[in-house]
């Protein structure tokens, strides 16, 4: 079981695949209710604030404010979705449950577990991701051929804050910590990052933190695919996912590891 400690990255390119089944074979038991919870609040946000405060604010952006939050809450509850799997559901595997030290005396290296725990915290995120956006195609704030070509951008955008809330994971010595990354990492980039109004209404110095922050990239990746207008900076937005999906990957593993062997 050391050995499998040790090597912190994958053993191949397959591997993942039976954490992935695992988790969903334990989740397809509560999958309604799963998805529910993870629909509540994105839905409320968009049906209260998308008809309420849009009734007073008009059109954003050259279209009506209920669809430019609509692509806000596609992206957001990718992130949502993706961190509360990883933060809660994965870290209870490893730590209540136990059943990472169980894997790790099969095949199974760590970097294996990971890959496939993030794989998993992705598909969460696309079938919360893909809920809201049919929902919104439903009510015409959305183009129907996102639904085609959109799933790989939420699928990156899940693996991104799945990646970055496993440092999270590797960091925190209790789970009664993850309120603070919750508050202070995960709530501010809501309101920062043009998922609720504009980037380009903040103060010039917070429009520069925005422009850094991984659900920034989100957003402006999924809502031109939504609205139906070009996205011609798509190729760099999903270049800078890809940097926040795989460099907190290398030091989650790096992390877990040295956690798991103390």
């Amino acid at each position: 079981m050391l050995e499998g400690y040790a090597t912190a990255m994958p053993a191949n390119a397959y591997n993942w695949i039976a954490v992935w089944r695992r988790n969903y074979l334990a989740w397809r038991k509560v999958a309604v209710a799963s998805l529910l919870g993870n629909l509540a609040d994105p839905m409320t946000n968009l049906f209260g604030l998308g008809f309420g405060l849009g009734a007073i604010v008009g059109r954003v952006e050259g279209t009506s404010y209920i669809a430019f939050l609509a692509a806000g809450m596609v992206a957001t509850s990718a992130m949502t979705s993706a961190t509360f799997e990883t933060i809660y559901a994965a870290s209870g595997r490893m730590n209540v449950q136990r059943t990472w030290q169980g894997m790790l005396c099969t095949q199974l290296t760590l970097g294996d577990i990971l890959l496939g725990e993030l794989a998993w915290a992705a598909s969460k995120a696309v079938l919360a991701g893909t809920a809201i956006a049919i929902v919104a195609a439903t009510l015409g704030y959305a183009a129907w051929s996102f639904l085609l070509y959109g799933l790989p951008a939420i699928a990156l955008s899940g693996f991104v804050f799945a990646s970055l809330a496993m440092v999270a994971v590797s960091l925190a010595p209790s789970h009664d910590y993850f309120v603070f990354y919750q508050t202070l990492i995960v709530t501010p980039m809501v309101f920062l990052c043009g998922a609720v109004f504009p980037v380009t209404q903040l103060p010039a110095a917070l429009q520069d933190v925005a422009g850094l922050l991984p659900l920034t990239q989100s957003v402006d990746l999924i809502r031109p695919m939504m609205l139906g207008h070009e996205g011609g900076s798509a190729a760099f937005h999903i270049g800078a996912l890809c940097l926040y999906a795989v460099l907190p990957f290398l030091l989650s593993a790096v992390l877990l590891r040295r956690r798991l062997m103390s």
